[in-house]
């Protein structure tokens, strides 16, 4: 099943996923060396990574909906993409309390509950990622029909596929 939602003939979903799992990801991170040094400079730049993680999360998401929307229904790919979904939107709502309970503390500082709900958000989306992966690699959605080694640059404005496909022969042969 071929994406939808393409930017410059790639699948836009998986170019978008990358920020918000980097961003939630270094929040955690963050948290960790505010705990360990009590600068609160770590703690509020922590929050600010997670709000542009929640942002970015939600476009993300866009593009994913767009691309489940044309999987066929009964089908395990969408099964998976259903359970992918619904865990990345809980994942974002962990963070999204994660970061208004940072909100609400003098300073943005870190709480426990707040670490504690940023560290299952990024258990999680290991969780969401490897679905991801399932569709992608083992169920070929988002990817172009007739997909090759040697298939033509997503920018040639060329099908992924010829009619007849014929693999490069090499010289020695």
């Amino acid at each position: 099943m071929e994406s939808r939602a393409k930017i410059a003939g790639h699948a836009a979903h998986p170019m978008f996923i990358v920020f918000p799992l980097a961003l939630f990801t270094m929040g955690v991170v963050l948290d960790i060396v505010f705990f360990v040094t009590g600068d609160p400079l770590f703690a509020n730049a922590a929050m600010w990574d997670i709000a542009g993680g929640i942002v970015g999360g939600l476009i993300a998401a866009v593009f994913g909906a767009w691309d489940w929307l044309a999987i066929p229904g009964g089908t395990r790919a969408k099964a998976i993409g259903t359970w992918h979904c619904l865990g990345n939107v809980v994942i974002v709502v962990l963070f999204a309390v994660s970061w208004m309970i940072r909100w609400g503390t003098f300073g943005h500082l870190t709480t426990a509950p707040a670490f504690i709900l940023g560290v299952v958000g990024v258990a999680s989306a290991l969780v969401t990622g490897w679905l991801g992966g399932e569709l992608v690699d083992r169920l070929g959605v988002g990817i172009d029909r007739g997909a090759h080694l040697d298939a033509p640059s997503s920018l040639s404005g060329e099908p992924a596929s010829r009619d007849e496909y014929e693999p490069r022969r090499s010289r020695a042969a």
